[in-house]
């Protein structure tokens, strides 16, 4: 597999993931309190993979570098507001213990993309 057809794997599963995680928020009960972590977390969900689209047509290493923080940070924000959803919405817990795992899943790629790139090691991704 070529680094553009992973490029393109992992983007799409991002694109996924921001799409399920909006479909879950449609679900939920539009509380003021679940109103403002909806808007939330549907935003920073998919800001994964816009980031992750910019970070894949970079101009430079430090570009890749610093869009690719960008995408961590948007990764661990997302898992927060999930779990803040998890504490207030009982009937869809499963649901957004399955996301919060896959969000987790994120957090750690990115952190080990952003790391080598940072300490000058070629991740093939």
């Amino acid at each position: 597999m070529t680094n553009g057809e992973r490029n393109a794997k992992l983007l799409e599963r991002l694109i996924q993931f921001a799409q399920k995680t909006s479909v879950l928020c449609q679900k939920l009960p539009r509380t003021a309190v679940n109103q403002r972590i909806i808007d939330q977390v549907v935003g920073s969900s998919d800001s994964m993979a816009a980031n992750y689209a910019e970070a894949c047509e970079a101009e430079s290493a430090d570009d890749f570098i610093h869009k690719i923080g960008i995408v961590r940070k948007e990764a661990r924000e997302t898992r927060v507001h999930l779990r803040i959803l998890y504490s207030t919405n009982q009937t869809f817990r499963t649901e957004i213990v399955v996301l919060g795992k896959e969000s987790v899943e994120y957090i750690k790629i990115f952190t080990t993309i952003y790391r080598n790139f940072k300490i000058g090691k070629k991740v093939n991704l």
